[in-house]
């Protein structure tokens, strides 16, 4: 047993990396959900606004990584290995990033018809951040390893999902899409989209490490 381990028997549970994850894991659900509603609209003022809220929720993702760091400075005795709290703030900063990066892109390219395709990886990525919010959630008691444990394959089984929906839309692309600038822009926003799943599963990754060193 680490001396990490041994401390955690006499100190109060954690007040500062839980709450904080939590929070991270909040944030990402607003994000998803709002890029779905941006996805979803055809609006094009709205999906501006919506663009607007989403890079303002990026700084949110962007602060409460900055104050994980600093408390992880700050305190000698973690809830679990410093590196580990390291990974999965850094992990959940990414699927901000790439959330924020899809829309980014709708923006920029001036998408004004998202696709099916992109309609669907939206669904799972909101999918994939609730499931990442519920095992945030659950890792202040590790006795509830199982549902920490089953939140992590459902990430799992939404990234398979996605790579399968963004390598047909692809392919699709490829085959029926005759203006080759329309056919960039709508890979480069299926890719951010499809990227902030994998971002999911890295932090589904991160977890099961600690679960493994944590048991």
């Amino acid at each position: 047993m680490s001396l990490n381990s041994i401390f955690q028997y006499f100190v109060p549970k954690d007040k500062k990396f839980f709450p904080l994850f939590e929070q991270a894991g909040a944030n990402l659900i607003e994000m998803a959900r709002l890029l779905q509603e941006s996805v979803n609209s055809n609006d094009l003022e709205r999906r501006k606004e919506i663009s607007k809220k989403l890079e303002d929720f990026e700084h949110v993702g962007d602060e409460i990584t900055h104050r994980i760091h600093l408390e992880l400075g700050k305190n000698f005795i973690t809830p679990f290995d410093r590196e580990d709290i390291h990974s999965l703030a850094s992990s959940l900063d990414d699927v901000a990033d790439f959330i924020h990066g899809a829309s980014n892109r709708i923006e920029l390219y001036k998408v004004e018809k998202p696709t099916e395709p992109m309609k669907e990886l939206t669904d799972l990525i909101l999918e994939a951040t609730e499931h990442v919010a519920k095992a945030l959630f659950e890792l202040k008691d590790l006795k509830n390893i199982r549902n920490i444990t089953d939140s992590c394959v459902r990430i799992n089984s939404v990234e398979n999902k996605a790579d399968y929906i963004f390598d047909k839309a692809v392919a699709d692309l490829f085959e029926f899409e005759t203006d080759a600038i329309s056919l960039i822009k709508q890979k480069e926003v299926l890719s951010a989209m499809e990227d902030a799943t994998d971002k999911c599963e890295d932090v589904a990754n991160v977890l099961e490490s600690i679960l493994v060193k944590n048991a």
